[in-house]
């Protein structure tokens, strides 16, 4: 028995894909709005309910990520088994409502609580949305649209940290929780009013239509040695993302005089514009690069995580605001470089039931490291040198955790070893699955 092409046809335009797409982003930058929105809001919250930077730390990262990570995986299984756009507009639903009522607290164990009902939510929004991505694109233009969807957390930085310091000054932090969740509730309405679920597995030569557990994958994956170097390789450059990230607001208050206001405008620009920039670039460049060698979908990480320490350091080092906002525009677009083409040699890795649970495991590891961990070492860091260091104690906390950053660098580059060989492998198991089903 023949093995069956892969089903090209579909019913929809290439304009209604970049609509979905669009939607899909859309989504995602509530997403980092409502995720965003706590990291410039902590310095009112830290002086009203009288707050240690640890504390900043476990609420900004660690509180959100334990539920995000642990709630993705079986998320993510239901994904790859059932409609994955009726997942995202759940999700939608629920991270928004739990934003909303984040003005309501009244201690920070009931901030805490609602920051892990945040998470519950957000947990079903990136790896249902990769998976149908990957359905509704073909392989050739993965990265850019990956890459076009994931800078929906640089527009989410932008709206939440500016929209955010503004609304914090003008009607008070409280307030600023209302204002930014409930449009998203609105939005999973027109969610499920415009999107189409896309047939599962379109565009590849091998579509096992089995449904694949959470064991199975994991098997795949073990195989598959660069998977767990770009995932590494993902965490601990977001280690820094985040943990520097989440504390930026707090050093330029700090230690270089802004207000609430005026750092949520100027790192809204800064880092909402330049990274949603960087994001789409590195997808771009490595679907151009990447079509004769798909190494050049590490090989740009690799070069962007190198050439931003440099603009990165003098960032924390240096003494005029205005230049170290300057400095943080190139640094954010190198700096965000790596996330579109990790996304896309990830899907490419395995077959298309395995795809939301293989971006969960990735998200699992990066959120856990990263956003879980980056935050509260900061803090630690900053609360153990302020007898030391005094004002300068965040400072130096922030310049540590951009040296382990490097770590970051060095498993992308581990990772370019082993990739051609895995994605040759995929192929080949993938032909051997179709084969076996067609002898049945």
């Amino acid at each position: 028995m023949t093995t069956p092409p892969a089903d090209h046809s579909s019913t929809e335009s290439p304009s209604y894909r970049w609509l979905v797409l669009v939607i899909l982003t859309t989504v995602y930058t509530f997403n980092f709005v409502d995720r965003q929105i706590l990291v410039i809001l902590q310095e009112p919250i830290k002086n009203e309910l009288g707050l240690s930077d640890a504390q900043l730390g476990v609420l900004t990262g660690f509180s959100f990520a334990v539920i995000y990570v642990c709630a993705g995986i079986p998320i993510a299984w239901l994904a790859d088994r059932s409609n994955r756009r009726n997942i995202i507009a759940a999700s939608l639903a629920l991270w928004s409502t739990m934003t909303a009522l984040s003005g309501l607290v009244g201690s920070y164990g009931q901030l805490v609580l609602a920051r892990l009902g945040v998470g519950l939510g957000e947990a079903g929004g990136s790896p249902p949305a990769h998976s149908m991505i990957s359905d509704y694109f073909p392989p050739e233009q993965r990265g850019t649209a990956l890459s076009f969807y994931s800078a929906g957390i640089y527009l989410g930085v932008l709206f939440g940290f500016a929209g955010g310091g503004y609304i914090a000054e003008t009607f008070g932090w409280r307030n600023a929780f209302f204002i930014v969740g409930v449009p998203g509730i609105l939005f999973a309405v027109v969610v499920l009013l415009v999107v189409r679920e896309p047939p599962r597995g379109r565009w590849d030569a091998y579509r096992n239509s089995t449904r694949s557990s959470l064991t199975q994958t994991i098997a795949c994956l073990r195989q598959r040695p660069s998977f767990w170097c770009i995932a590494l390789g993902c965490a601990m450059t977001s280690f820094v993302a985040y943990g520097n990230g989440n504390f930026y607001p707090s050093y330029l208050i700090r230690n270089h005089g802004f207000t609430v206001a005026e750092v949520g405008f100027a790192l809204g620009l800064v880092s909402g514009i330049a990274g949603a920039i960087g994001t789409f670039l590195g997808g771009f460049l490595a679907d151009r690069w990447g079509a004769n060698d798909r190494r050049w979908y590490l090989w740009i990480p690799i070069a962007g995580n190198i050439l931003a320490v440099a603009p990165m350091s003098y960032a924390l080092l240096g003494s005029d605001p205005t230049l170290i906002l300057l400095v943080l525009f190139p640094a954010n677009i190198l700096n965000s470089l790596y996330l579109g083409p990790s996304i896309a040699m990830v899907q490419a890795l395995v077959s298309p039931t395995m795809r939301a649970m293989s971006s969960a495991i990735l998200f699992f590891i990066l959120n856990m490291i990263g956003l879980g961990l980056g935050p509260v070492i900061v803090g630690v860091l900053s609360d153990a040198f302020a007898e030391s260091y005094g004002v300068n104690n965040l400072r130096y906390a922030m310049l540590i955790t951009l040296a382990l950053g490097f770590s970051g660098t060095a498993c992308f580059l581990l990772g370019t070893r082993s990739l051609l060989r895995d994605l040759q492998r995929q192929e080949q198991t993938g032909a051997t699955q179709e084969r076996q089903l067609g002898e049945k």
